[in-house]
C-alpha cells in the first residue's frame, strides 16, 4: 500500500507540473492535424488511393499520390515513399548511394552516425568507402552543431553532401532543433550552394510546426515504422526533398531508368496514408508520455535528457540510471508494461551492428516499431536508457506506474 501511494503521488505531482508543457505540444499537434488534413483534401484523397496493385505497379495512383502527400505535408518538392524502403536506415543508406558518388567527400557534421549507419557509411563490405566516396566527421561542440568548424573545413574542401543526425542516438544530449538547422544550412549555402544537405529526420517528425526542408535541407529520409507511420503503418520509409535529389534516389531504390515509375502494393495504401493523417496525434502522445516520464524520474532524482520543461525535439528521452541493475529494471519493466510479449524476461545480447551488448524492450504491434512505447540501452557505462513512443498517454501513464516500481525495489 505504501508502495502504491508513493507511486500515486509522484505521477500526480508530475502531471500538475506538466500542465503548461502539454499544453505547448497540444498546440503543435493541432497546428500539425490541420496541415495534414489540408494536404488530403488538397489531393482529393480518395478510396480509390488504398487499393493494391501487382507488378510493375504502372500508374498506380495511390503510391504517386500517397508522394504528392508526404511532400506537401513535409514542404517539399517531391517525395518517395514506399513499402520497399525497409528501415530507417535502408532509406538513408538509398539516399546517400543515390547522390554520392566516386571521390565524393560525405562530411557528417553530428558526430559518428549511429552503428549501423556508421558501417554503411565506412564499414561493412559494399559500404560508400568501398565505392570510393570520401568522409569526414565533425564532433558537437557541447551538444550543437560546430557551425565555425563546418564553414571552415567545407571552405578548405570541396563537399558533397552534409549529414546531419537531428536525433539523439546513443547520446545525452537534445536532438536538434528546427532552428538550428536553419542556421547552418544559411551559411553553408552561402559557402557553397552546390552542397547538398541532408537530414536523418528519424524520430523528428512533426515535433515542431515546421520540418528541416522548410528551411533549405535538401534531401530528407526517416521510418514509417516511427512518426510519420500513425503507429500502424507494417513497413516502409520515405525520402524527400528536392526534385533533383529524390529523383536519384528513386534511381537508385529501383533503376536510374524507371526511377519512382515502378513499385506495386499488393496489399494497398491504406494504413500509409490512415498512418500519416493520425501521425501528429500519435506523436503527441508520445511526446506527453515522454515529458511525463520526465517530470516524474527528475522528481526521483535521476537526470533526463531534456529536461522536463525544456522542448522535445524528437520522441527520445534520454534516462541516466546509477546502476546498470536500476538500468535493465527500467528497461525491463518497459517490456512488462507492453501490450505484446509482455511475458518475455529481456537479456542484454549482442546485436548486430552494434559495438556493445544492447537491452531492447518493443513490445509492438509492429516489430520494432519505436513509435510505440519502447526503450532500450547499451549496457555501458554512463547508464543511460533512450526512452521513445507510445501510441496512448494512458499507455504511456501505466508503464510509468510499473516502472517507478521496478527502479525502486
Amino acid at each position: 500500500m505504501q508502495m502504491k501511494e508513493y507511486i500515486k503521488n509522484i505521477i500526480e505531482t508530475a502531471e500538475n507540473c506538466a500542465k503548461d508543457t502539454f499544453k505547448k505540444v497540444e498546440d503543435t499537434a493541432y497546428f500539425n492535424q490541420k496541415k495534414v488534413l489540408k494536404a488530403f483534401q488538397k489531393h482529393k484523397i480518395s478510396l480509390r488511393h488504398f487499393a493494391q496493385t501487382t507488378g510493375y505497379g504502372y500508374g498506380d495512383e495511390g503510391r504517386d499520390t500517397l508522394n504528392k502527400l508526404f511532400a506537401d505535408v513535409f514542404d517539399c518538392e517531391s517525395a518517395l515513399v514506399s513499402p520497399h524502403l525497409l528501415s530507417g536506415t535502408h532509406a538513408l543508406s538509398v539516399a546517400l548511394f543515390g547522390v554520392l558518388r566516386p571521390n565524393d567527400l560525405l562530411l557528417s557534421i553530428t558526430g559518428k552516425p549511429y552503428d549501423t549507419l556508421d558501417e554503411v557509411i565506412k564499414g561493412a563490405d559494399g559500404s560508400l568507402a568501398d565505392f570510393g566516396v570520401n568522409y569526414h566527421c565533425i564532433d558537437l561542440l557541447e551538444g550543437h552543431i560546430d557551425e565555425k568548424a563546418v564553414v571552415e573545413y567545407i571552405t578548405k574542401n570541396k563537399t558533397r553532401m552534409i549529414f546531419i543526425t537531428r536525433s539523439r542516438g546513443y547520446s545525452m544530449r537534445n536532438a536538434l532543433s528546427i532552428a538550428e538547422i536553419k542556421s547552418l544550412t544559411e551559411k553553408v549555402k552561402k559557402v557553397d550552394s552546390s552542397i547538398c544537405i541532408m537530414v536523418d529526420n528519424c524520430y523528428g517528425e512533426f515535433m515542431d510546426i515546421i520540418e528541416p526542408t522548410t528551411v533549405g535541407v535538401d534531401l530528407m529520409a526517416g521510418s514509417l515504422n516511427k512518426n510519420p507511420g500513425g503507429g500502424i503503418v507494417p513497413t516502409g520509409g520515405y525520402v524527400c526533398g528536392t526534385t533533383e535529389y529524390v529523383n536519384k534516389v528513386a534511381g537508385r531504390l529501383t533503376a536510374p531508368s524507371v526511377g519512382a515509375e515502378i513499385g506495386s502494393n499488393v496489399f494497398g495504401y491504406q494504413y500509409y496514408y490512415q498512418g500519416l493523417f493520425q501521425a501528429p496525434h500519435v506523436t503527441l502522445q508520445a511526446t506527453k508520455g515522454s515529458i511525463l516520464f520526465a517530470y516524474a524520474l527528475t522528481a526521483m532524482g535521476y537526470e533526463t535528457v531534456p529536461k522536463p520543461e525544456e522542448r522535445c525535439d524528437d520522441i527520445i528521452r534520454s534516462v541516466k540510471f546509477n546502476t546498470e541493475i536500476e538500468l535493465t529494471s527500467f528497461i525491463q519493466a518497459i517490456q512488462t508494461a507492453s501490450p505484446v510479449d509482455s511475458f518475455l524476461s529481456l537479456e542484454a545480447w549482442d546485436m548486430p551492428g552494434y559495438t556493445n551488448k544492447v537491452i531492447m524492450a518493443a513490445g509492438c504491434f509492429v516489430e520494432g516499431a519505436s513509435i510505440e512505447l519502447s526503450a532500450d540501452a547499451p549496457i555501458k557505462e554512463p547508464y543511460i536508457a533512450y526512452l521513445q513512443g507510445g501510441l496512448t498517454y494512458e499507455h504511456c501513464k501505466a508503464a510509468l506506474e510499473i516502472c517507478i516500481e521496478a527502479i525502486t525495489k
